[in-house]
């Protein structure tokens, strides 16, 4: 018998390990709706795990930091990147039981790009959550 082509899929990195020892976890896996801050339904799963992370370590607090890409303009991007960091503070503290005097929210809008924002692929990097330790 002959076995070939097997794929292997990368897990997602260790939440815990980035946030708790790291200090810092960034994800692309929160969506949300276009130019909105609504959060998309497939995002659960990230924000499930995120909260169980700071359900455990009760003495934990963080800092959520939206950002965007550059579609659109400078004041808007800065203004969207706030709301998808609350949006995602909300989440936490209404779905998931995370008091909310451990969260921070701050939003940097298109100021700290990871990709390059005249690629598709380095727009959606740039389209993301961090999670920082304070």
């Amino acid at each position: 018998m002959y076995v070939s082509n097997i794929k292997v899929a990368q897990g997602l990195p260790d939440t815990r390990h980035k946030l708790v020892e790291e200090g810092k976890f960034s994800t692309t896996a929160i969506l949300f709706d276009l130019n909105a801050a609504t959060i998309k339904p497939e995002s659960a799963g990230v924000l499930k795990e995120i909260a169980g992370v700071l359900n455990e370590y009760k003495d934990f607090k963080v800092k959520i930091i939206g950002h965007t890409d550059t579609d659109g303009t400078d004041a808007a991007n800065l203004t969207l990147s706030q709301k998808r960091a609350v949006a995602v503070k909300e989440a936490l503290v209404n779905d998931h039981a995370v008091d909310a005097g451990r969260i921070e929210t701050d939003g940097k809008g298109e100021t700290v790009p990871v990709g390059d924002n005249k690629t598709k692929e380095g727009r959606a990097q740039n389209r993301r959550v961090e999670f920082v330790k304070n």
